[in-house]
């Protein structure tokens, strides 16, 4: 790999993970790198949707590795092969995988270069699980270990040979314990299909700290839902249950994974301004990938601030620098367009006994360096869904007024989100105006604008506030449901709708607007440098 040598090829690095290109330029890529494979990052993120999102990853690795070509100076994360004989360009100084031959469930995934890597070490257990009962098959091969985790690929099949998923409802029946049954590891991944269309699923189980020299993979497997089928005699659509005997066992000698791992306690401790705690632990460097595990807490304010699934939803943004190769990585979250780590690890058990949620990143060793001596984490910011109030005081006399003379601007802004109105109306919300009676229950104050936002209505509670204290209910309309390229959510034609606000109701309120928004926090300033090492068993 060339390394960056300077400040401006790290914002290509920024820019590339963060913004999309032009259109144009965009399309120019297409055509100058036809045939571009690039499935390696947008396979490895265990936790988000792969639609539009992982179809927006691919155009922009597309568009980097035309910045590499027509630039001659950038570089981006993800390998790619141009023609069938171009060597692949690798995105960090390591040494070229082995010429092995793939198992056919691991060659169209990234787990084919992790079969490369930890074949040749001893690292792939084959239980050769192959189990089959009233026509329904059940296969287990090539299991892929190392001291940080255990990545079980199955095959599901019906007997007309079509493939099944029903394993998935049923993995907290899979086990992996020691000897005795005690639990030894944690699920990390949620049986993604290898690929769109694969017949086959992984499973990525994160082992604890605390490892016996054998372990045991134990699945009681036998109610399993098929999935939806068409039934024709009812002529519906009904979900088909069936009963089989999936149960297995097999034990896996961790000695030598154990031996091929370098392990460094850390007691690394920030806390953010806002009060979001975090304490790093320990660092694992195995030949499959670095893992970093740390704890992530909130103090008494924060709390009572953020969503109740705020470990759900709260993302580090971070980059990561090697410093002789001047190697730069930027990990931006779950936004369509950031880098994911390889591996990633949510573990709340704890959360409700001690307030603390382990969180643990998995770098591939394509993307950051495994034998690198030194490894700098810098904390560039966080995101974390939080509640929040905000007023504005609306006089719709002086907006009327100040609009003829197009000088009036009603601005409401919160968390980079920002509306502005430009005019009101009444209008009939259930049919039209009823004379005889006077009835004006049918009509609401309408206001009417432009709106960006850069968080996604999630709980958001709209309430207008008269001058006599009494509170209307506040609908909103015309907000869209997907954000544009740069990631906001832009609303040409938003209506807000003050229920049962009318003429009579006075000209002058209260607007607030109380979201839950998933915000964005940069005001930090942390760095640690990672525990280096003397030696690599793996290299010996």
């Amino acid at each position: 790999m060339k390394p960056i040598p300077n400040d401006e090829d790290r914002l290509w690095e920024q820019h590339v993970f963060r913004e999309e290109p032009e259109p144009d330029f965009t399309l120019q890529v297409m055509k100058k790198l036809d045939g571009v494979s690039m499935e390696r990052e947008a396979e490895g993120d265990f936790f988000v949707k792969k639609s539009s999102k992982t179809h927006w990853m691919r155009r922009m690795g597309v568009a980097a590795a035309a910045v590499v070509i027509l630039a001659g100076g950038a570089w981006f994360a993800w390998d790619y092969k141009i023609g069938s004989e171009q060597p692949a360009v690798n995105a960090v100084n390591n040494p070229p995988l082995p010429n092995i031959p793939v198992p056919e469930e691991l060659k169209y995934s990234y787990l084919a270069d992790d079969y490369k890597r930890l074949k040749p070490l001893g690292l792939v257990v084959n239980p050769n699980i192959h189990i089959e009962d009233q026509g329904y098959t059940l296969k287990i091969e090539d299991v892929l270990v190392d001291r940080s985790q255990i990545v079980v690929t199955v095959q599901q099949n019906a007997p007309d040979g079509s493939a099944i998923y029903s394993v998935y409802p049923e993995m907290g029946r899979i086990h992996i314990t020691d000897r005795q049954g005690n639990s030894i590891a944690s699920l990390a991944s949620m049986g993604d299909p290898i690929q769109n269309g694969s017949i086959y699923q992984r499973f990525v189980y994160q082992l604890q700290d605390e490892i016996p020299d054998e372990v045991v993979v134990r699945g009681e497997l036998g109610h399993l839902n098929i999935g939806s089928y068409y039934n024709f005699e009812t002529k519906s659509y009904e979900d088909k249950e069936v009963t089989v005997d999936w149960s297995f066992q097999f034990n896996i000698d961790m000695t030598k994974a154990k031996s091929l791992a370098v392990e460094a306690p850390m007691n690394n401790t920030y806390t953010t301004p806002e009060g979001l705690k975090l304490d790093m632990t320990q660092l694992v460097r195995t030949p499959n990938g670095t893992r970093l595990d740390m704890n992530v807490s909130l103090s008494d304010q924060l709390r009572a601030n953020v969503g109740e699934d705020w470990e759900k939803q709260m993302e580090l943004l971070y980059h990561l620098e090697v410093p002789e190769t001047n190697e730069y990585r930027v990990f931006n979250g779950i936004r369509s367009n950031a880098r994911q780590a390889k591996f990633r690890l949510r573990d709340t058990s704890q959360l409700s006994l001690d307030g603390q949620m382990r969180l643990s990143e998995t770098w591939d060793p394509a993307i950051v360096t495994v034998n690198a001596k030194k490894i700098r984490f810098v904390l560039d910011g966080y995101t974390i869904p939080v509640r929040d109030e905000k007023s504005l005081e609306v006089d719709l006399e002086k907006m009327r007024e100040d609009a003829e003379s197009y000088t009036y601007v009603l601005q409401f802004e919160q968390f980079g989100d920002e509306i502005l109105f430009s005019d009101f109306n009444y209008k009939s919300l259930l049919g039209s105006y009823n004379a005889s009676n006077g009835d004006r229950e049918e009509y609401s104050l309408v206001l009417e604008g432009y709106g960006s936002f850069r968080n996604a209505f999630n709980g958001d509670h709209w309430v207008a506030v008269d001058q006599e204290g009494k509170e209307y209910p506040v609908e909103v309309m015309g907000f869209p449901d997907q954000p544009n390229t740069d990631g906001e959510y832009v609303a040409d034609n938003l209506k807000l709708i003050v229920r049962g606000y009318y003429k009579g109701s006075g000209t002058k309120f209260t607007l607030k607007r109380t979201a839950l928004i998933n915000g964005e926090y940069r005001d930090v300033n942390w760095k640690v440098d990672l525990p280096s090492f003397t030696s690599l068993p793996w290299q010996k």
